[in-house]
């Protein structure tokens, strides 16, 4: 009887070292976080312990660090195609066509959800990805107004300096 009670005592501090130990990414509608996980611990082994070591243990796990690029203003994902998918799957290249993206370096905005991360999680070795606010979302005429040059000829100064006529 004593030998089970210090098997099961010795069982409960491995379940709870592993419980602190245990970090996992996930990600979230706004920005991807790493924190501790408070989904593995489980009233059973919160029953286990005394009342002052579960608050403590609670406290510890639920704690998050924050991500310091992340913004919580940020209400969409800046998607920009790096690497051709040219030689991959037909899957690859169809759910690249259902983000909207058609060659490199094009890019693409989509608002915060589900189906636009999942998406992304999908073909996250081809693109990059930033969290943006939504005043810096552009559309399609706006960013192919940005790359339009300016009308007129550049005459340029014998000292360098440009000038637009």
């Amino acid at each position: 009887m004593a030998s089970r009670g210090l098997l099961s005592n010795a069982t409960n501090a491995t379940r709870n070292s592993l419980l602190q130990r245990a970090t996992t990414l996930h990600l979230t509608a706004r920005y991807l976080t790493y924190h501790s996980s408070p989904s593995t611990t489980s009233p059973t082994s919160q029953a286990s312990l005394p009342a002052s070591e579960s608050e403590s243990f609670t406290q510890s796990t639920s704690s998050t660090t924050p991500n310091p690029t992340a913004n919580p203003n940020t209400t969409h994902y800046k998607i920009t195609l790096q690497r051709s998918a040219i030689s991959l799957g037909s899957r690859i290249q169809d759910t690249l066509t259902s983000l909207g993206i058609h060659r490199r370096f094009q890019t693409v905005y989509h608002r915060h959800g589900p189906e636009a991360a999942g998406k992304i999680l999908r073909v996250k070795e081809l693109v990059h990805v930033e969290n943006v606010e939504e005043g810096m979302v552009k559309s399609k005429q706006e960013m192919r107004r940005e790359r339009r040059p300016k009308r007129g000829y550049v005459r340029i100064n014998p000292e360098g300096k440009r000038s637009v006529i």
